[in-house]
């Protein structure tokens, strides 16, 4: 695995305005390195910040503070003209098939829309047919070039959108839940899709889920979230053999077994809701929902520190 940093986030924060005063807490002083060519995946429960986060490193939101590099150059300060040229280095796989292709578009200009945009080609028989070649990347047939969003199944439609995405062959992509929406049959399919796209074009995923069985397959490293703060990050062998985090450890434990001889009826799941991101509790934001919270987990919030290998934002990670 390459160790070249690709992009890195500092301190990064993303607020947005609530009723009032108030500010939904969404991303809080994250620090995350991306290095170029592996995969990372960020997991954790519905509503923690997931997507949010991917779309700041990306630009696609601004950060309310903190800083984005990449390739050592701070893309927060730069313009939306500077910008421009970094853009086509960053994609994004949406979650929802159905929601990210415009029905009034054919699958031609859906995947042409990105290289008419930045001029790649020199003109119209010349994109076409480059995007002929990028269906082909991804398994469409050549005579779907001129159909509809609607006349093609949810996998199909995931593939319309792996083309479009690598159609300015960028070196960063970010795929937001990209199979949650799809049968578990398909899944598979579009997993090993991406698996070969990445092998085949050095690409870098930043791979967002909350499936775990998921994430076991495609990532190098984890990076684990708890409303709008890492908890964990580690290869994904060692996240897996030994969490280092209480909260790491519970979504382990949620993973259902298909096989009746390895579930464990006794297992421990975590208990009350997920406190909420206008108004997060003091100290460690996992505190509230955590057996092992002392004091100090109520009064004095963790850092992300090194441990085993890894980074664990715990008090007590030694003693668990």
């Amino acid at each position: 695995m390459a160790e070249k940093i690709l992009l890195e986030a500092k301190d990064l924060v993303k607020e947005f305005p609530a009723k009032g005063r108030k500010k939904v807490h969404a991303v809080s002083h994250v620090d995350l390195t991306i290095r170029a060519g592996e995969t990372l995946a960020l997991v954790g429960e519905s509503g923690c910040g997931k997507s949010t986060l991917g779309r700041t490193l990306i630009g696609l939101i601004p950060p309310t503070a903190g800083t984005v590099t990449f390739e050592g150059t701070d893309l927060t300060a730069l313009s939306q003209k500077e910008l421009a040229p970094y853009r086509r280095q960053m994609q994004l796989i949406f979650q929802d098939p159905y929601a990210s292709l415009d029905p009034r578009m054919t699958v031609r200009d859906i995947v042409a829309e990105p290289l008419e945009t930045y001029g790649v080609c020199p003109d119209r028989a010349a994109t076409t047919q480059r995007v002929r070649e990028l269906l082909d990347e991804v398994g469409i047939p050549e005579e779907f070039l001129y159909r509809y969003p609607h006349q093609f199944s949810g996998g199909q439609r995931q593939r319309i959108g792996i083309a479009r995405a690598i159609a300015l062959r960028p070196r960063l992509i970010v795929c937001d839940e990209p199979v949650s929406a799809l049968d578990v049959s398909v899944q598979s399919q579009i997993l090993n899709l991406l698996k070969d796209l990445q092998e085949r074009f050095a690409l870098t995923y930043l791979f967002i889920s909350h499936d775990l069985s998921v994430v076991r397959f495609m990532a190098d490293r984890v990076a684990v979230m708890f409303l709008g703060k890492l908890c964990e990050v580690g290869t994904g062998a060692d996240v897996y053999a030994r969490p280092l985090h209480p909260y790491t450890r519970f979504l382990l434990e949620a993973i259902p077994q298909a096989d009746p001889r390895l579930r464990d009826d006794e297992k421990n799941l975590l208990q009350g809701e997920i406190p909420s991101p206008i108004d997060p509790p003091a100290g460690c934001r996992f505190h509230t929902r955590c057996p092992y919270a002392t004091d100090r987990c109520r009064t004095e919030p963790p850092s992300l520190r090194p441990l085993e290998g890894r980074l664990v934002a715990c008090h007590r990670a030694e003693e668990l």
